[in-house]
């Protein structure tokens, strides 16, 4: 009996873990998957219905189904000397989130005070507003303020010329405003311990999804204001904070942020190739920070030679305790960089179109 019941609970979690994406062939799916008949996938929806955990629309062939709001939760702060993240955090937000597993609640713990506090200290606004949804697969947190703008602050604090080369230094991490008073890993870390991780501000849009690489879209909207972070995570991940500190530590007994992960891509924009030097000037800003610089070339089809020799000839001669990793680079990339490293004296020219 108790096989039985186990099964029957694996098809249940099946079932909530992918009814958003099938909303009307979910019992087809579920059938296929288990080997059962739909009669006895309807059994299993019906009985989530009942237990509030899904919704059903229309009748027979065209019913459709969808995870119902286990939670939903809405607070509003103003930011004075007093409202610290800890208070709202034992207060109002592990309450609102309910019964979670001990890992993912550390993770949540960890992810809304350090968003909740870069609000208070960093924003220059007046308040904070933080909207939570929970359904029975994942939960998800938005936090808000009506501040200056994460993006704009830090073009402002390094002298960018652009918003968007903000988002490059926010991907390599150790980036802070107030050092003093900060280290600059609240973002980075909180960014991979999410599924989903955003940033919106002043139409500037930064993105992390777990097992994709950063993005960013620019999109100006004169009617928004502030910065808005967006965290979701599946409520049963097997994730830890310990696993994605370790990620990024090379001497776990140390347990120094000394690894970081540079997704290339955003050292351009649009349909800009990468072929400068001031580009790769820009992309290396500040990665001497850390010992271990894995440079992802994802999604970038060529580089040029002033860009590959200045990043993997100049860097390196005045940076040997850098060691840069680069990956998944192509063919074509792959041979600018041996070029460099090899000292191959090349012409500064643009690379081929791709």
């Amino acid at each position: 009996m108790t096989g039985v019941r186990a099964r029957g609970e694996d098809i249940r979690r099946y079932i909530i873990e992918n009814v958003e994406k099938h909303p009307s062939d979910i019992s087809k799916v579920t059938g296929e998957k288990f080997g059962i008949t739909r009669q006895a996938v309807n059994k299993h929806l019906q009985r989530l219905v009942e237990e509030l955990v899904i919704s059903d629309t229309g009748h027979t062939r065209n019913r459709t189904y969808r995870l119902c709001h286990q939670v939903e939760w809405r607070g509003k702060y103003e930011i004075t000397r007093d409202l610290a993240e800890d208070v709202v955090w034992t207060n109002d937000i592990r309450p609102a989130l309910g019964h979670l597993p001990v890992n993912v609640m550390s993770i949540w713990h960890h992810g809304f005070t350090e968003m909740f506090n870069n609000a208070i200290d960093h924003s220059s606004g007046k308040m904070i507003w933080v909207h939570i949804k929970k359904t029975a697969a994942q939960t998800s947190m938005v936090i808000l303020d009506d501040g200056v703008g994460i993006f704009r602050k830090i073009q402002k604090a390094l002298g960018l010329l652009d918003e968007r080369h903000a988002v490059l230094e926010l991907a390599k991490g150790k980036f802070t405003t107030d050092p003093r008073n900060h280290s600059g890993e609240g973002i980075f870390f909180t960014s991979r311990m999410f599924d989903n991780f955003s940033v919106m501000s002043d139409g500037t849009y930064f993105s992390h999804q777990k097992g994709k690489p950063e993005d960013w879209i620019l999109e100006r909207n004169p009617d928004e204001f502030g910065t808005s972070v967006h965290l979701d995570i599946h409520n049963h991940t097997s994730r830890t904070p310990r696993k994605i500190f370790d990620e990024f530590t090379s001497d776990h007994e140390e347990y120094k942020f000394d690894k970081t992960i540079v997704p290339v891509r955003l050292a351009k924009y649009g349909d800009d190739n990468l072929i400068s030097r001031s580009q790769a000037k820009r992309l290396l800003a500040r990665v001497e920070l850390f010992k271990i610089v894995i440079l992802d070339f994802k999604e970038v089809p060529s580089i040029g030679q002033a860009f590959s020799d200045q990043i993997f000839r100049v860097f390196t001669n005045e940076h040997p305790e850098v060691t840069l990793i680069p990956m998944h680079a192509n063919s074509e990339v792959k041979r600018m960089i041996e070029r460099a490293r090899s000292g191959s004296a090349l012409p500064d020219v643009p690379p081929t179109s791709s």
